[in-house]
């Protein structure tokens, strides 16, 4: 008989459960609204699991900081959920192990295993949505660190004079390469009187100002919003130059929010990279590109994540 293997993906609004067949293709899938509090938590998570069929092994990714035993220490996207022993939780309540991991991290095995970094031996995943995630693969191995909280890559500081960020510190490098980093970044050019059109797009308030705006306008050729986005791919590029230095990777895999619009975006983070790479011309160059399994990255991943211990 063929294996089943579940995984869900926690985030802030809803959680989405998939199985795996042995190819490690998506064979159902369901959705349940992601509740408040520890013990609702827990309960929906058993429930969705159970309604997902035969459970071979189960793996749950969650946004945050998650220990190796499946302590989830800090999550921004979770109410009340703090120091929660989930792993354990579940486990007792389904009366096998379960696997527990950043929400990134499971991305990154899926794009790593089934997805566009299949065969690459060193990889980084950068999830660009309301902040910045990320994963790691080297060597062959899926790298989780000694507390399990490798890939809190949004947290690395590009500007200590720079905005603050909800974690606590200013310049946070998710503050100028996230969506909210470039509404943000779009937001102080309408209100320096730039981005017309992008202006128009949000109602005439410059506090109104999204993403979306600047994403729509870019499709019309506008040519401000064009300039928010290549200065968007600038700090995209920052970042991603930071840690070629720091792991020297073959392949850059960027997800999240903005994937969906991956047309707009890769060009000028791929020039910006080119540009700002020490010694560019003496040594490879990572490949740089968007992800292929879409919002289902996370569920596939924690699927996976049993195998990957």
């Amino acid at each position: 008989m063929s294996s089943r293997r579940i995984g869900i993906d926690v985030g802030g609004t809803k959680c989405l459960g998939v199985v795996l067949d042995d190819a490690g293709e998506v064979i159902e899938e369901q959705r349940r609204p992601t509740p408040p509090g520890t013990e609702a938590f827990v309960d929906t998570l058993a429930e969705l699991a159970g309604a997902l069929g035969v459970i071979d092994s189960l793996g749950i990714g969650v946004p945050g900081m998650v220990t190796r035993s499946g302590i989830i220490k800090a999550s921004p996207n979770l109410i009340d959920i703090t120091d929660f022993e989930v792993g354990r939780m579940l486990s007792e309540r389904l009366g096998f192990e379960v696997e527990v991991g950043n929400d990134a991290t499971c991305a990154a095995a899926a794009e790593w295993k089934v997805g566009v970094a299949r065969g690459f031996t060193d990889v980084v995943m950068v999830t660009l949505g309301t902040g910045i995630g990320g994963g790691v693969v080297a060597g062959g191995h899926l790298i989780r660190g000694a507390n399990g909280f490798t890939g809190e890559i949004g947290h690395m500081v590009v500007d200590p004079d720079g905005p603050p960020c909800p974690c606590g510190r200013r310049g946070c490098w998710e503050r100028y390469a996230s969506g909210s980093g470039l509404a943000r970044l779009a937001r102080e050019a309408a209100i320096a009187k730039r981005l017309r059109r992008v202006l128009q797009l949000a109602g005439g308030d410059p506090f109104n100002v999204r993403g979306e705006n600047v994403q729509a306008a870019a499709r019309e050729g506008d040519a401000e919003a064009l300039g928010v986005i290549d200065r968007f791919g600038y700090w995209v590029a920052l970042g991603l130059n930071n840690l070629t230095n720091l792991l020297d990777p073959q392949m850059f895999v960027l997800g999240g929010g903005l994937a969906a619009s991956a047309d707009l975006y890769i060009g000028p983070i791929q020039k910006w990279f080119s540009e700002l790479l020490y010694a560019a011309e003496l040594r490879p160059h990572p490949q740089v590109v968007f992800a292929s399994l879409g919002e289902r990255a996370g569920a596939v991943g924690a699927a996976l994540m049993t195998e990957l211990r």
